[in-house]
């Protein structure tokens, strides 16, 4: 009876253990905000890069000079990943200030610069990056 007590108590405290270890791992996921037009109502995302981990999340909100999108550029997608770029995308279009779009980056995507852009401002220059840390 005691060996089956130990056993319980080995099982439980490694629950326990890994129970701990994914809670960190997610409360060490961010959050951050990206601006679509910036204070002074010029078209771009503020910030225009920004660096983030993978399992972080951007938040996109209309800030200035409606409407806007976030389209991610399938041509610069690292390792080429033209389904990646759809899935990140946001191609509704936001009209009223504060409105918002999330996106959470997988956990195990690839290093390297996503290029996003507002379709109807991406010929005034609305383009902004994303740079995934190793």
């Amino acid at each position: 009876m005691t060996h089956l007590r130990f056993n319980s108590l080995i099982l439980t405290t490694l629950l326990l253990a890994l129970c701990l270890l994914l809670l960190t791992a997610a409360a060490d996921a961010a959050t951050y905000t990206v601006k679509m037009g910036s204070d002074r109502g010029e078209l771009k995302f503020v910030p225009e890069v920004l660096e983030i981990k993978p399992g972080d999340t951007v938040e996109w909100t209309i800030n200035q000079v409606a409407p806007h999108n976030v389209v991610f550029d399938e041509a610069k997608m690292p390792n080429g990943n033209k389904a990646l770029a759809k899935d990140l995308s946001h191609k509704q279009l936001l009209f009223k200030t504060g409105a918002s779009y999330q996106t959470n980056f997988p956990e195990d995507i690839a290093p390297g610069t996503y290029s996003y852009y507002c379709e109807p401002h991406r010929g005034a220059g609305m383009i902004g990056e994303i740079a995934i840390a190793d």
